[in-house]
């Protein structure tokens, strides 16, 4: 008989509020008691003074508030699924495409990507007329958004004459918005990045949200992108040539200084160098400004006012200028008879992003670019890759590995301009994309996230087919990621406890244990759905984890499951039963450390007891 002696491997995706209130716990343990948090004591702590009546403050709210806040304590319970045969170099990439509802997605990202994503960049759908297609179960009818905002009593009944409505589709939008943001503020590094697109219709709306999610003081820019030039003249008033790309940092303080690389004729100016760097001899003279005062020249003539009499502006002040005599950065120069004074102008370290996205992309270059890969308009307002790519230079490093998350990925656009960034600058950043299966009314593409899929296809093909070399006049590089995996959201392969009504039979009680205990893995169950199951909720391992046979044992499949990066493993098997004597080879090399997964009916106590006592234990 069968003893549950090893405890069972963990069935839902972490618990983002429980990582919260833990490290409120860390920062205030005079406030914990028994129960959990004593809030009064945290108010007190804080120097919150209670009592007496409520002050007006500042506050940003919507009807649906609470319920999307109280959507983060739900923990999805379902699993994403390999899917090899629609990847690219499934055994060596570290790209990431998954198709499924980009919240859900986000749970079951927490536990492996914590911490780790130094960029997000995302495109979600603009607010409209339209209901939105993401079936969060917060999203209010029309029905209970009135009740939400008192309009109505709890018959339905309307209070008022006058039915308030026009905010309706603010609250739907608001709601699914901030669970996302939420849950993707925890992935970001400290000093990770965020670029939101946005038009003019919630702009200030998403400011405020990214206020709260992120802190005002974490805001980095707004940026104005011009999406398109000419036309418009069907707009009813103002037709509209920019949208906007809101950036906030998870922490400004772990934020570097922003640069992005010189264009090479910008660079070619600095065509001197020293042993401090690159510079060209510029005039010191200005047209405009403060610094007025007399340079003595070579030959003993002055320099203080030019033929009009207009007293000369200097670059720099005159303690500054004596300064730069000495240490070499200015000469004299004499032409036509007269003196130009000269500094060393330095080549900065970088040029500085402007606010204003002036030919980075228009919407119309993002349409020839799927027209490209596809033949036709599979994709309404695709991101041009100018765009993307851009933001990437300010948002990531050339010299990192930096992972960059999409979680509306639409078109594939970010994986493009990453795979195509990476060839021109060496870079090795890699990306995480989720898109919803959205039905599409194609044929050839069913969804938009076959469309995805597709594109990421097509722009490795391209990629692999040129010559070395030969992508825009970047060479290829034989250590290039030119793959992806794809994952699917789905049902868990592991048995999930169904929550069941308070007048439940003892007789249903009784079918749901047996089945348990006859078997915790679902009918059509594979190895591969298992494993990536227990690699992602229970050890929180990177999907790009490493599978390999144990080849020491004999007559007993065992897998080894790796997380390279965090120089970890764990070992798995889902064989009918395990045997002791099987085992032996890999037993003995088994630590305390190591961790051993087998399904719980394929274990006797006996085995379960040894190998307690060699290495950690857990049961499907």
């Amino acid at each position: 008989m069968t003893q549950r002696n090893a405890p069972p491997v963990e069935h839902q995706s972490a618990s983002v509020m429980e990582t919260r209130l833990e490290q409120l716990k860390a920062l205030f343990p005079e406030a914990v008691n028994e129960d959990g948090i004593d809030f009064d004591a945290l108010k007190v702590l804080l120097g919150v003074v209670s009592g007496g009546t409520a002050k007006e403050r500042y506050s940003f709210t919507w009807a649906g508030k609470q319920d999307a806040i109280l959507s983060l304590q739900t923990r999805s319970k379902a699993a994403l699924k390999p899917a090899p045969s629609e990847s690219v170099n499934w055994d060596s990439t570290q790209n990431l495409f998954i198709e499924g509802d980009n919240l859900e997605v986000l749970k079951l990202l927490y536990k492996s990507y914590y911490g780790r994503v130094k960029m997000i960049y995302i495109d979600p759908p603009y607010n409209t007329e339209n209901d939105f297609i993401y079936p969060d179960d917060y999203t209010d009818s029309m029905g209970n958004y009135l009740r939400l905002t008192g309009q109505v009593d709890d018959d339905g009944r309307a209070k008022s004459s006058k039915l308030e409505v026009s905010g309706r589709k603010h609250s739907k939008w608001l709601s699914m918005m901030y669970p996302r943001l939420f849950v993707a503020r925890q992935l970001l590094r400290n000093d990770g990045v965020i670029f939101v697109s946005i038009d003019e219709h919630e702009m200030h709306n998403l400011r405020l949200l990214l206020n709260e999610i992120f802190g005002e003081e974490n805001f980095v820019s707004c940026f104005v992108w011009q999406k398109r030039k000419g036309g418009g003249n069907d707009s009813n008033f103002i037709a509209y040539d920019h949208e906007y790309i809101l950036m906030f940092v998870k922490d400004k303080t772990r934020l570097k200084k922003i640069f992005k690389d010189h264009d090479v004729e910008y660079a070619q100016r600095y065509n001197e160098q020293d042993e401090i760097g690159h510079f060209y001899w510029d005039t010191f003279r200005r047209k405009a400004g403060k610094q007025y005062y007399p340079i003595i020249c070579p030959d003993e003539s002055v320099l203080q006012y030019d033929k009009n009499g207009n007293p000369i502006s200097w670059l720099r002040s005159e303690k500054r200028f004596h300064a730069d005599i000495k240490a070499g950065e200015i000469k004299f120069v004499e032409i036509n008879d007269s003196w130009s004074v000269q500094f060393k102008q330095r080549k900065p370290e970088g040029v500085k992003p402007r606010s204003l996205l002036l030919g980075d992309g228009l919407n119309s270059d993002g349409s020839a670019e799927i027209l490209q890969f596809f033949g036709n308009n599979v994709f309404d307002t695709p991101k041009p890759v100018k765009l993307i790519h851009s933001l990437l230079e300010i948002g990531t490093e050339t010299d990192e590995e930096d992972i960059i998350l999409d979680f509306f990925a639409g078109s594939g656009t970010t994986a493009d301009a990453i795979l195509q960034l990476n060839r021109e600058d060496g870079g090795n950043r890699r990306f995480i994309l989720v898109q919803l299966p959205e039905v599409t009314s194609n044929p050839d593409y069913p969804t938009i996230a076959d469309i995805t899929k597709e594109r990421i296809r097509r722009v490795i093909n391209q990629m692999k087919a040129q010559e070395v070399g030969k992508l825009n006049g970047f060479e290829a590089r034989a250590d290039e990621d030119l793959g992806f995996r794809a994952f699917k959201f789905d049902v868990s392969p592991m048995r999930q406890w169904e929550d069941l009504p308070a007048d439940t039979s003892v007789e249903e009680y009784a079918r749901q244990l047996t089945l348990f205990v006859q078997d915790p893995l679902l009918a059509g169950w594979t190895v591969e759905d298992v494993i990536a199951e227990v690699a992602l909720k229970e050890v929180g391992y990177n999907l790009s984890y490493r599978l390999e046979t144990v080849t020491s044992v004999q007559g007993q499949t065992v897998y080894k499951i790796s997380d390279d990066e965090r120089e970890q493993h764990f070992y798995i098997c889902l064989d009918d039963q395990l045997d002791w004597d099987a085992l032996q080879p890999l037993v003995r090399t088994l630590t305390r450390e190591d961790l051993f997964v087998f399904r719980d009916s394929a274990i006797t106590d006996t085995v379960v007891a040894n190998l307690s006592l060699t290495c950690r234990i857990k049961s499907l």
